[in-house]
């Protein structure tokens, strides 16, 4: 029979920690949740529950920079493999899944590029390679997404972004979406094992349907040390209380800078799922049809020196890599994937015509 945590672990309102952890499992339709320190601090929790040394993951080539150096660099301590898939093909994913590969890793919508996943279609993969699906949702938030009711088994946010939408505390989250047997084929012994340290309890018996949550405070958070202090979990909590309004203003705003820039003449392309033809149009419609979140990338027919000195142009815009904030910023994304001529934008809650304005004399030069 499934249980919800809350039935175990006590009341939300305790302190703002634990009602901060029952909101968002509440919000993202999982049945526990767990807060840490940081968003990356949120996918080493994760990882070190489904991870042995010589073990592989398998992630999405579009993720967020801060995920790109774990993944890259800081895994590979720990004896973590990790291949990338592409996720605008879900059959890449297919193919890299090994006899090792312990895990498949996506985002919703992509930090770089604001490309949708199809969450239905590599959720089928994971499915049927037996291994966990973990989203990381921070832009699209449970107002646009919710990954859990697509076949995603965990759920991951860097609450500095969108969820609390000031940017003034970090803060990661954990949602574990209950549907997961981790006890299938002993896999996961993190979770299927007897643990010596609690008299050999096996997690997965003793917890039922929340036992990935509970396995990441028992055996991570307390080890690891991770804490998300109840100051910023306050501060998160009061973010998420204007949510709704938000999201839908950075997505009216996000939809009228990508039109404007879309019809003008110093615009070569630009990337924004809610626009007509464009190439994730489809899977906005399927997965978020409210809107397509706050990231719209461009590229200038002026090649890659214009990017930045446009950039630099900007005043009401701010010039920094962070996004999913309530204030509007720009990157010259010159050293991705995209374009050398790439400029993204995380488009905030200022009004429209200002914004717009700001474009306008910016790439008038």
């Amino acid at each position: 029979m499934a249980i919800h945590a809350r039935r175990l672990l006590g009341p939300g309102m305790m302190n703002p920690v634990s009602a901060l952890e029952e909101r968002i499992a509440a919000l993202e339709g999982g049945v526990a949740a767990v807060a840490a320190a940081s968003g990356r601090a949120a996918q080493l929790l994760v990882f070190h529950m489904l991870m042995a040394p010589g073990e592989d993951i398998v992630a999405a080539n579009k993720l967020d920079g801060g995920s790109i150096g774990p993944l890259s660099h800081a895994f590979k301590s720990f004896g973590w493999g990790v291949t990338s898939a592409s996720p605008d093909d879900p059959s890449a994913f297919a193919a890299a899944i090994g006899p090792k590969t312990k895990a498949i890793f996506i985002e919703s919508i992509a930090h770089r590029s604001g490309a949708i996943a199809d969450i239905e279609a590599i959720a089928q993969i994971a499915k049927a390679a037996r291994i966990p699906l973990v989203v990381d949702n921070a832009l699209a938030t449970p107002y646009l997404i919710r990954p859990i009711e697509h076949g995603a088994d965990i759920v991951v946010h860097s609450s500095a972004k969108l969820l609390g939408g000031h940017g003034h505390c970090a803060g990661g989250l954990v949602i574990d979406g209950g549907g997961f047997d981790w006890l299938q084929d002993q896999r996961y012994p993190m979770l299927a094992a007897p643990r010596p340290e609690y008299d050999g309890m096996v997690l997965g018996q003793a917890f039922g349907n929340f036992s990935f949550a509970v396995a990441c405070r028992m055996l991570g958070l307390r080890d690891f040390g991770a804490a998300l202090s109840p100051f910023d979990a306050f501060l998160t909590l009061s973010g998420i209380e204007t949510l709704p309004l938000r999201m839908q203003r950075h997505c009216e705003n996000a939809m009228a800078v990508a039109e404007c820039l879309a019809g003008h003449r110093a615009v070569r392309w630009v990337a924004y799922p809610a626009l007509q033809g464009d190439r994730y149009h489809e899977l906005a419609q399927k997965y978020c049809p409210d809107g397509a979140g706050a990231v719209v990338a461009f590229g200038l027919r002026s090649g890659e020196a214009a990017g930045g000195a446009l950039v630099r142009r900007l005043n009401l815009f701010s010039r920094c890599a962070e996004v999913g904030g309530a204030r509007s910023l720009a990157v010259h994304l010159a050293s991705t994937t995209l374009s050398p001529s790439a400029v993204r934008l995380s488009i905030g809650i200022e009004d429209k015509k200002d914004l717009i304005a700001d474009l306008d004399q910016a790439l008038a030069t």
